[in-house]
């Protein structure tokens, strides 16, 4: 019964934050076709339909993709209305957070993050917390996009991997890195790690 119940809680916060239509609405609005989107992307026609119609709970590097081919900052995704303030404070119950999906598959990027900053628009940085879940190696799932990244790790530890490098990070570790490598992260911990990551996405 918990289960079903936070199920339905996860459902209906993707729900509510409407990715999946804002995503739809700007595709229309620049007159692309999901083959276009597709394109533009690098992401599937069949991938792309799921996360318009909110079966798929977009990863970050997801996001910056769609983004960028969308010619909208990440953060559109994630707030209600633009603001153009030059400073911008987000309250601890303001901040949005965004689970896997239910039914976890094999190839989806297994963490959840919460958006930290969701009203100023053009900004350069975008900050998340995100919590690894415990996984195995055969479960990683590797991702890249352009732009670079910094994260410091809160708790646990995590295992950083790139196509010929393999680094253990501990609480209170950082690693900056060029988003462009493919790469991938877990938790290599008895407990889900958490880490403050900012992600620049170049214009």
């Amino acid at each position: 019964m918990t289960q079903t119940v936070q199920n339905t809680d996860i459902g209906l916060a993707v729900k509510a934050l409407k990715i999946g239509k804002k995503v739809r609405e700007l595709r229309q609005k620049n007159r692309y076709t999901l083959q276009d989107l597709a394109g533009r992307t690098g992401l599937s026609k069949p991938f792309l339909s799921q996360i318009e119609n909110d079966h798929v709970i977009p990863p970050i590097a997801t996001l910056l993709k769609l983004a960028r081919a969308l010619n909208v900052g990440m953060t559109y995704f994630f707030q209600d209305e633009e603001g153009s303030d030059k400073i911008s404070i987000t309250r601890q119950e303001e901040r949005i957070k965004v689970e896997r999906r239910p039914h976890h598959q094999k190839g989806e990027v297994n963490y959840i993050y919460v958006a930290l900053e969701t009203k100023k628009t053009n900004k350069s940085m975008d900050p998340f917390l995100v919590e690894f879940p415990v996984q195995t190696a055969e479960e990683m799932v590797f991702m890249s996009h352009e732009g670079e990244e910094f994260l410091y790790l809160l708790a646990g530890s995590v295992e950083f991997r790139t196509l010929d490098r393999v680094e253990i990070l501990h609480a209170g570790d950082s690693i900056y890195f060029e988003s462009d490598l493919s790469h991938s992260f877990r938790c290599v911990s008895d407990t889900p790690a958490k880490a403050l990551a900012v992600i620049w996405s170049k214009t």
